[in-house]
């Protein structure tokens, strides 16, 4: 069987400052390109055979896997990040100024904000997770299988809950599973029962 490789994409602005970053296409910064060219080299120290991989459309996970030496088969829009609607761009603190207590894994978010962002619940971003794992699971494993592992290449709080959807959790679980910037992580398998085999690796 094959694993699948998960790759959070490089800092940008807005993620090193801890602003909520869902649909705005933010670059990399000088330290997450770095960051990116090194996630490469430790994916390459691990012997990673990467048979297929896939991107979201924001140009933060495409940079990334292009300067980590992922060649990308195409990109997937449910790999997107959660929709954060009217705290787009917000920070915690900021949002908990006007909503004491705030916590996205629990409260969710709005719509609105400059962009007029719908906003998503955390359970939707889980079904587009759910989505990605129907298309990639028959190319790690049984009779479809690809020599190798299949990457996919994203951001952080949607491989969180990729991974606890893996896993057989709750979307909001991903909560529970921190995941840097440019760090790479691995779904398997134990006697066939779906396991967080690596995460959170850093070079």
């Amino acid at each position: 069987m094959g694993e699948i490789i998960l790759l959070r994409h490089g800092e940008t602005e807005w993620s090193r400052d801890g602003r909520h970053t869902g649909r705005t296409d933010l670059p990399l910064t000088d330290k997450g390109r770095e960051q990116a060219a090194a996630a490469g080299a430790l994916l390459a120290r691990q012997g990673a055979r990467i048979a297929a991989a896939w991107s979201s459309p924001a140009q933060r996970a495409q940079e990334t896997a292009k300067l980590a030496g992922v060649a990308l088969d195409g990109v997937d829009a449910d790999l997107w990040e959660w929709d954060y609607g009217g705290y787009e761009g917000a920070t915690t603190d900021e949002i908990q100024r006007s909503r004491p207590g705030w916590y996205l894994w629990h409260d969710g978010v709005i719509p609105g904000g400059p962009e007029g962002y719908p906003g998503e619940a955390v359970e939707h971003v889980g079904e587009r997770c759910d989505h990605v794992i129907a298309r990639v699971l028959p190319l790690v494993t049984g009779d479809r299988a690809l020599d190798g592992d299949v990457a996919l290449v994203a951001h952080g709080h949607l491989l969180r809950i990729l991974a606890a959807r893996w896993i057989g959790l709750p979307a909001r679980d991903g909560g529970r599973l921190k995941l840097d910037t440019a760090s790479v992580s691995r779904l398997g398998f134990e006697h066939n029962v779906p396991v967080l085999a690596r995460w959170n690796e850093l070079p």
